[in-house]
């Protein structure tokens, strides 16, 4: 290890370690509003009620990712393993909870919160949990993970990742502090050859190109079939549907442009103007998206206030047609897609980055976002080269081509979500042998 290596992870540890107050206290101010942030709290200091040695460790630190886990994870709980899944989020944990409740019951699977980036905390983590390996799901890197594994003997890889262009320009100045703590992992299940070769640059060994475990993700049924039923209740039926899919915030001025334009042009040729619905990232934002597309004179019908069933049956009577179709609840993406023919997919007017397209891709629908799709570089480089995905610059360029509404070819997604599919089977393969490129014996 390098002495900036070695000097880094020491003022690392000082940092949490001194810290440790004010996370506490981020951690409090989240619990406000939601209080699954402070429940629990012992797991995050590496204190669980039940121990379960010999399990692979999956660590999703959101719901995006978890999602992306869910059928790697099946696959290894029908291997016979069992699984422990570490989170940050709620939303992450809360799906790993809902996906796997009777693994969850029968012992095989446990949740938990990641402890927080202290030794000992970590510590105690791999005491109750002693796993047989660790997959880190996309790119999460966090030194005191990736070292307090390699202390305790534990393979630690990265898993469905890339390392999009901005970063790897990014880390490769000065120090390259990151590059070097990536350096620590036991090796890298990745998503194309250009992302092998750019985390071998980075001194990354021992990777396997596996695909994108997204496009493998099981497609709830039911909320397709709710999906479609509710555009028919909700009279949507002959017109057109756009959903705004993890709207986050700063975002939400550039949409109200794009629905308002497209409202005026609608309205010129007196047709019926475009029903939107419109799914914001976090539950923390529901009511603040809601008061701010209220103001600006839109009619909004909130899903919460349909009731906890997801079926248009037993809803009442449906009101008139409102302007927004509000997604305020957790875990029905696949029924706000499918009541869609486009989606617009939130975080590329920021520059933190576009979130997931693969589920839109998925049910058949185009996609467009913003111009930051650094995160989604795969699959959207190759995505925007079938011609199923789209990246606009800005709020008068997304109203534009929304206006034009280019539409894909079904067929063209479809074969698009066909080439690049299978990823759960090819890391299911890919990991016994990086595992004995380490330990031979």
């Amino acid at each position: 290890m390098s002495w900036s290596l070695r000097l880094f992870l020491g003022f690392w540890s000082m940092l949490w370690t001194v810290g440790l107050p004010l996370i506490l206290l981020y951690l409090w101010r989240r619990g406000r509003r939601d209080a699954a942030y402070t429940a629990r709290l012992r797991e995050r200091f590496g204190r669980y009620p039940r121990a379960m040695p010999d399990a692979v460790w999956v660590h999703a630190v959101s719901l995006g990712e978890m999602r992306s886990a869910v059928p790697l994870v099946r696959a290894l709980l029908a291997q016979g393993e069992r699984v422990v899944t570490t989170h940050f989020t709620p939303a992450g944990r809360a799906e790993a909870e809902r996906s796997f409740a009777d693994d969850i019951a029968a012992g095989r699977l446990q949740s938990v919160w990641v402890p927080l980036e202290t030794a000992w905390a970590y510590a105690g983590f791999l005491r109750a949990f002693r796993p047989v390996y660790g997959l880190v799901m996309e790119i999460e890197i966090w030194p005191r993970m990736v070292f307090a594994a390699r202390a305790a003997d534990v393979p630690l890889f990265m898993c469905n990742a890339q390392y999009p262009h901005d970063s790897l320009e990014r880390d490769s100045r000065g120090l390259r502090l990151r590059q070097k703590v990536m350096a620590g992992f036991a090796g890298a299940l990745v998503k194309s050859e250009l992302q092998a070769s750019r985390f071998a640059s980075v001194g990354v060994r021992n990777i396997a190109v596996t695909g994108e475990l997204r496009f493998d993700q099981p497609v709830p049924r039911a909320q397709v079939a709710a999906g479609l039923a509710a555009r028919e209740w909700i009279g949507a039926s002959d017109r057109r549907v756009i959903c705004i899919a993890s709207a986050i915030e700063g975002e939400d001025s550039t949409y109200l442009h794009a629905i308002e334009a497209l409202r005026r042009h609608h309205a010129a040729s007196s047709a019926e103007p475009p029903l939107f619905v419109y799914v914001p990232r976090r539950p923390e934002r529901f009511d603040e998206v809601h008061d701010f597309l209220h103001a600006a004179g839109l009619t909004i019908l909130r899903r919460s206030s349909l009731g906890p069933a997801l079926s248009p049956e037993a809803w009442d009577r449906a009101p008139k047609t409102p302007d927004i179709l509000l997604g305020d609840s957790l875990g029905e993406m696949f029924f706000y897609l499918s009541m869609s023919d486009e989606v617009v997919v939130g975080g590329g007017f920021d520059p933190k980055g576009a979130h997931n397209i693969s589920e839109a891709l998925l049910l058949g629908r185009p996609v467009v976002t913003g111009p930051h799709v650094h995160t989604i570089e795969y699959p959207f480089v190759e995505a925007e080269a079938a011609d199923v995905a789209h990246s606009v610059p800005d709020a008068a360029s997304l109203a534009r081509h929304l206006i034009a509404a280019p539409r894909a070819e079904p067929a063209a997604i479809a074969a698009f979500v066909a080439a690049h599919s299978d990823a759960t089977q090819k890391t299911l393969a890919a990991i016994p042998r990086l595992l004995a490129r380490i330990r031979p014996s």
